[in-house]
């Protein structure tokens, strides 16, 4: 069974010039793949006429489907439409579903139906039109030698309502795809070079239709194997086997056996144990805290966090000595300890992670330099300190302490 490629083009000059992060095309990407199609090109262009042209003619000689968003806007710099329509051959003309709807989304907020919003009711007249229940600009289908495009608006809430409930079920329609299959083995505490070394033999017995790909982020290697086939059962027991291979190789060092992020293994742990966590934040400044109550249902075992990015709120709130500070400084296994003590007696968990650290790119000596972190995790008379050293910018140190104490959290649950 043959491949079914896709590309991705992302409009907008907002996306060229770093104002706005593509988050589209990676959602796009998964949603594609769990149908079994395999995107091979992601592209973004700018708010220019020639660009989008290009674009669309490149991306269709690649791929049998082409999906587009942005520039659907009611305001002048949005242009994609009226380039289709040039690009497609046709006429703008009303469509009264989309009218209909543009009336219904903007009546109900109480605010005028002004002729810009009307205006996004008007649509090539070669699209088959996509109802947007999330938005006035509607998707659009078109097709032309062979290839499938759909344009669908920039706006996250609705290319994800566009995609769910009608690009992606038509596609399913139209082609018989084959089985994509992953399994993702999330690791930490060795590099990426030292594991493949480690797993070169077994990387080297598996078959031409299973890849391993190495996936690193912040403190974290994720390991994914993929098997693209028409026969489903047979793949699926030829690929947990390798990957019950892979686990057995890499257990000192995984972290989790499934692609999730860090807050919801936590989550899943703390629920399965029926515990409750809460944090003790100085350099992280509550992205700990953020990440788990990023997960639906956290409120089952997180009760809270005292960000203590100052040494009064270290002493006030969390009950730190001023001698600890004043001996050993903030960023000290005694202070991490104190905020750690503090928030459980504060908040009345069953176990707490602090942090106390120096993210940079200033505030390093000698002694403790940029990068020095301190942790603290565990329970009421069972915390367990740990010092890392990160030796990145800023944003990096910062999410990979987040990594890193969920991880020693971890690991103290299932001791």
């Amino acid at each position: 069974m043959q491949k079914i490629f896709a590309s991705i083009v992302t409009i907008g000059d907002e996306l060229l010039i770093g104002q706005t992060i593509d988050t589209n095309s990676a959602w796009m990407a998964q949603r594609l793949n769990d149908a079994g199609i395999w995107v091979q090109r992601r592209v973004a262009v700018g708010d220019e006429k020639q660009a989008i042209i290009r674009a669309l003619e490149e991306e269709g000689a690649a791929s049998q489907i082409v999906l587009i968003t942005g520039g659907l806007g009611p305001t002048a710099d949005d242009i994609t439409k009226p380039v289709l329509c040039e690009y497609f051959g046709g006429q703008l003309v009303q469509n009264e579903q989309a009218l209909e709807n543009v009336n219904r989304l903007v009546s109900r907020n109480g605010l005028p139906v002004l002729q810009r919003n009307l205006d996004q009711a008007l649509v090539p007249d070669t699209a088959t039109v996509l109802q947007n229940a999330r938005g006035t600009a509607p998707g659009m289908w078109f097709e032309k030698n062979d290839v499938i495009y759909v344009s669908m608006p920039g706006v996250p809430f609705e290319m994800k309502g566009l995609m769910t409930d009608e690009v992606i079920p038509r596609l399913q329609q139209r082609f018989s795809t084959p089985e994509l299959l992953h399994h993702t083995l999330i690791t930490t505490g060795m590099g990426e070079s030292f594991v493949a070394e480690r797993i070169q033999a077994f990387e080297a017995a598996l078959p031409a239709h299973i890849k391993l790909a190495y996936l690193p982020s912040y403190g974290l290697l994720k390991l994914r194997l993929t098997s693209i086939t028409p026969d489903k059962l047979h793949a699926a027991e030829e690929m947990d086997a390798a990957f019950d291979k892979l686990r057995s190789l890499l257990a000192d060092i995984t972290v989790t056996d499934r692609d999730i992020p860090m807050g919801v293994m936590l989550g899943n742990l703390l629920k399965d144990k029926g515990l409750s966590v809460s944090t003790a934040e100085s350099c992280t400044g509550g992205r700990i805290a953020s990440q788990i109550t990023a997960v639906s249902g956290s409120s089952a075992y997180f009760k809270g966090s005292v960000v203590s990015y100052a040494n009064e709120v270290k002493m006030n709130v969390l009950g730190v000595a001023a001698d600890t500070l004043e001996t050993f400084g903030a960023v000290s296994e005694q202070t991490v300890r104190q905020m750690a003590e503090g928030a459980l007696r504060l908040l009345k968990t069953d176990c707490v992670m602090a942090v106390s650290g120096i993210m940079g790119p200033d505030g390093g000596s000698a002694e403790k330099p940029v990068g020095t972190v301190w942790i603290a995790v565990g329970g009421p008379g069972n915390i367990r300190t740990m010092r890392y050293h990160f030796r990145y910018d800023r944003e990096r140190n910062t999410e990979m302490t987040c990594v890193a104490a969920m991880n020693e959290l971890r690991k103290w649950l299932v001791s």
